[in-house]
C-alpha cells in the first residue's frame, strides 16, 4: 500500500498515459482480443521480435485445464476460494515465531509489551518468500515482512498516554520475521522452538554496503563512519535471491520521520518527508526527528539483505539498489550470468528501476559472496518509447547530467538521490509501480501499476481521468537477455469494470477479453507467476477511497469489486479467473507456493482497516469492528495472518 499517493513527482518526463495513447493508435490495442495483444508485444518488426525466445513451452490455457471454478466477488468477513479447497491460518500477528521454548502468547487485550512482541509475528503481514530444506519437500523457511502498524489495534487505547513504551512495542512490530516450517499429510505449521526462528524489528542492528556505504550523507552522530542502521520499517514486497536469501524493501520510510525545526529540504520534499509524523516515533527517539539528525532518513529507503539460514548473520543493507519507495525486488539473471533485479517505486508519477551486477553468479556461490554482487553494478530507469519500444537508462555519476552541476558529487549522492537522478535522465512517470514478476520459462517480465488517482488527462488506451484502476503491463528484454538495454513493452490488462455504463470505470481491457466479465477487479497489486508461468494478481482497493461498505452507497464499488481478491491469469491467452477473496478491509500481499504447487501462500493484511489508524479499538463505533477475522467474536480484534491453502485432493493449486 502507498500513504502518500498525494506527493507528486514535479519533474518533466513523460507520462505513461501519454505514450499508451500514442502506441495504442499505432496498435489499436483497443480492438484486439488476448491472442492480437501478445502478437503485438511479441510479432511486433524490431530486435525483440527477430530474438530467439527463452526455450520453454508457453503455459497451457487455462480453458485447457481441469481448472477451478471461477467464485463471485464477496462482501463477506471471511476468506472464500474455490469448490475442491480449502484454507487454514498458518500464522496471525501476535503468534510466536518460536524463536526460544515458552515464548510468550497471543493477548486478544493488545496488553503485550515491546520485549514480547519482539519474540512475536509482527504487524500487517506483506511479502514473503518460501525457502525449502532438506529435500523431501517436508520442511522450509519463511520469510515474512511486516509493513506497518494501526495504533488503534496495536494498544487497547490507542495513542492515548503516547509514552517510550508505546514507541518501542511500535518498532518491534515492525520489520520481517523468519519461521521453521514442516508439512504433514499436506498441511503445514510452525515448528516452535526453532533454530532458525528469528524476528528483526525496526531497532535490529544492519550493515549498509554499496556505493553509499560509509559516505557522508549517512553518517550520524551515532554512527560517524556510517556503516551500521539500527533498523529496518515499513517493508513491503520483497524478493528471492538464486542464493538462497531474502530481499525485503523498504517503502514508505518518509511517514516515521517529521522535520520539528525549519522547512524540509528540497530532498525531503521528494521523497515525502513533512513536518509531522503519523508514528510519532520521535518524539522518544530523537534520531527521527529530521531538524535534530537530518542524515538519518537517508538511511532508510534501501532494500535490505537478509539470510533466512543463518539467525546470527546481519542484515546488510544494499545501498546500489537505490533509495526510494520500494516495492519488491524481482531477481533473475541475465545470460552471461550477471544478477538483474527489476523494482519499482510505488508512488503516484514515480519510476520502474533496474540493476545489472558488474560480476556473475555461479550455482553454489557462498550467500555471502553473491551478495556483493548486489554492491557493484549499474542501476538503469526504464523509459517507455511511443512506439513500443523501450529502453533502460543508466544511472552512473559523471554520466548524462548526473554530475557536481545538478547536485550528484558521486555516485554515492547518485544512489542517495535516486528519484532526483532518474529525472534528469527523463525516465517515465508511472502510476505508481508496485509488483514485478518474470516469468519462470522466458525472458518476459510483468508490473502491475495499482493507480493513479491524480492523473488529469485521460488517452485512447486508458481512457479514465483520474485512474482508480490501475493495469499491468509487461515487455520482454531484446534478444531475450535480461540485461539488454532495451525491451518491447505492451499493456496487459487494464483494471476496471468491463461493464460500467461510464467509460471512464470500464476497463476497455485489451488482453481482457469478454469472457472475463466475471473476473472485473480494481488496483492490481501483488503480482507472481508460478513454475508454470501462471500469473497470480492480487488487489489493493483501498478503505476509504472506493469500497468500504460505509462508502458504497456514494461510490457504488463496492458492489462491484467487493472485498479485496486473489485473480490468476494466463498471459499467453488473457484469460482471467478470480480465485480468492478476503475477509472486509483486507488487502492481499505476499505469495508464495511450496515446491510441488501444492500448498498457495498468501497473506491477509489489516483486515478490518480503519478509516483513521488511530481510532481506539474499545470504541464501540470504532472502524475496526467492521471486520471480527480471523478468531471471530472472541477473538479481540483482527489480526493479519499467513493462510496455506491446498486442494482437498493434494493436487497442485491452481490446475
Amino acid at each position: 500500500m502507498s500513504a502518500d499517493d498525494e506527493i507528486v513527482n514535479p519533474s518533466h518526463g513523460p507520462r505513461f498515459t501519454d505514450l499508451l495513447a500514442l502506441a495504442a493508435s499505432r496498435r489499436q490495442l483497443l480492438k484486439l482480443g488476448a491472442a492480437g495483444a501478445a502478437l503485438a508485444l511479441f510479432g511486433r518488426s524490431g530486435a525483440a521480435a527477430d530474438a530467439p525466445a527463452a526455450a520453454a513451452a508457453p503455459a497451457a490455457a487455462l480453458a485447457g485445464l481441469p481448472g477451478f471454478t471461477a467464485i463471485a466477488t464477496s462482501t463477506e468477513d471471511t476468506v472464500r476460494v474455490p469448490p475442491g479447497y480449502e484454507w487454514a491460518v498458518l500464522t496471525r500477528w501476535g503468534d510466536p515465531v518460536g524463536a526460544q521454548a515458552g515464548q510468550p502468547r497471543w493477548r486478544s487485550d493488545a496488553g503485550n509489551d515491546a520485549a514480547e512482541q519482539a519474540l512475536q509475528f509482527g504487524m500487517h503481514h506483506d511479502g514473503m518468500a518460501l525457502f525449502p530444506l532438506g529435500t523431501d519437500g517436508t520442511r522450509a523457511l519463511l520469510a515474512l515482512n511486516h509493513e506497518y502498524v494501526d495504533h488503534g489495534l496495536l494498544f487497547a487505547d490507542g495513542m492515548d498516554g503516547w509514552s517510550a513504551a508505546k514507541v518501542a512495542k511500535s518498532m518491534a512490530a515492525h520489520g520481517v520475521s523468519v519461521v521453521e516450517l514442516v508439512q504433514a499429510d499436506g498441511r503445514w505449521s510452525v515448528v516452535s522452538p526453532s533454530q532458525y526462528a528469528r524476528r528483526i524489528t525496526a531497532a535490529t542492528p544492519m550493515r549498509l554496503a554499496g556505493p553509499a556505504a560509509g559516505h557522508a550523507l549517512l553518517a550520524t552522530a551515532a554512527d560517524p563512519q556510517a556503516q551500521t542502521v539500527l533498523g529496518t520499517f515499513n517493508n513491503c514486497a520483497c524478493g528471492q535471491t538464486p542464493w538462497g536469501t531474502y530481499l525485503s524493501c523498504e517503502e514508505n520510510f518518509n511517514g516515521y520521520f517529521a522535520r520539528t525545526a525549519g522547512e524540509p529540504t528540497a530532498l525531503e520534499k521528494r521523497y515525502g518527508i513533512r513536518e509531522k509524523s503519523d508514528y510519532r516515533w520521535h518524539e522518544h527517539e530523537p534520531r527521527f526527528d529530521s531538524a535534530l539528525h537530518p542524515n538519518e532518513a537517508h538511511r532508510f529507503g534501501w532494500v535490505v539483505e537478509i539470510d533466512p539460514h543463518d539467525p546470527a548473520a546481519v542484515p546488510v543493507k544494499r545501498t546500489a539498489l537505490g533509495r526510494f519507495k520500494h516495492e519488491n525486488a524481482a531477481v533473475t539473471l541475465a545470460a552471461d550470468g550477471r544478477v538483474v533485479v527489476y523494482l519499482g517505486d510505488d508512488q503516484a508519477n514515480e519510476y520502474l528501476y533496474r540493476y545489472v551486477s558488474k560480476g556473475r553468479y555461479a550455482p553454489g556461490m557462498a550467500r555471502a559472496a553473491a551478495g556483493a554482487l548486489l554492491d557493484d553494478g549499474t542501476l538503469s530507469v526504464a523509459h517507455f518509447g511511443a512506439d513500443g519500444h523501450g529502453e533502460w537508462r543508466a544511472l552512473v555519476h559523471g554520466r548524462d547530467g548526473l554530475d557536481a552541476g545538478n547536485g550528484f558529487a558521486d555516485q554515492a549522492e547518485v544512489l542517495v538521490k535516486t528519484r532526483l537522478a532518474a529525472d534528469v535522465r527523463g525516465a517515465t512517470k508511472l502510476d505508481r509501480t508496485e509488483w514485478v514478476a518474470i516469468h519462470p520459462g522466458r525472458a518476459e517480465v510483468a508490473v502491475t501499476l495499482t493507480n493513479n488517482s491524480g492523473r488529469k488527462s485521460a488517452d485512447a488506451a486508458d481512457p479514465r481521468a483520474p485512474n482508480p484502476h490501475g493495469h499491468i503491463l509487461r515487455w520482454r528484454p531484446d534478444g531475450a537477455d535480461h540485461a539488454a538495454d532495451g525491451f518491447a513493452w505492451e499493456v496487459f490488462v487494464l483494471a476496471g469494470d468491463p461493464q460500467a455504463e461510464d467509460a471512464s470505470a470500464r476497463g476497455n481491457q485489451p488482453g481482457l477479453n469478454a469472457a472475463n466479465t466475471d473476473a472485473a477487479f480494481s488496483s492490481p497489486d501483488g503480482l507472481a507467476f508460478d513454475a508454470r508461468g501462471l500469473l497470480w494478481i492480487e488487489t489493493d482497493v483501498s478503505t476509504g477511497k472506493l469500497w468500504h461498505p460505509q462508502l458504497a452507497p456514494k461510490q457504488g464499488a463496492y458492489q462491484v469489486f467487493g472485498n479485496n481478491q486473489l485473480l490468476v491469469a494466463n498471459p499467453d491467452t488473457g484469460e482471467i479467473r478470480r480465485f480468492l477473496t478476503g475477509p472486509v478491509g483486507c488487502e492481499l500481499t505476499g505469495i508464495a507456493f511450496s515446491p510441488d504447487l501444492r500448498t498457495l501462500f498468501v497473506n491477509i493484511q489489516h483486515p478490518g482497516e480503519p478509516l483513521d489508524a488511530n481510532t481506539e479499538f474499545n470504541d464501540p463505533t470504532a472502524p475496526q469492528r467492521w471486520s471480527q477475522w480471523p478468531d471471530g467474536p472472541g477473538g479481540g480484534r483482527p489480526r493479519s495472518a499467513t493462510l496455506a491453502i491446498r486442494r482437498t485432493d493434494g493436487g497442485p493449486v491452481g490446475s
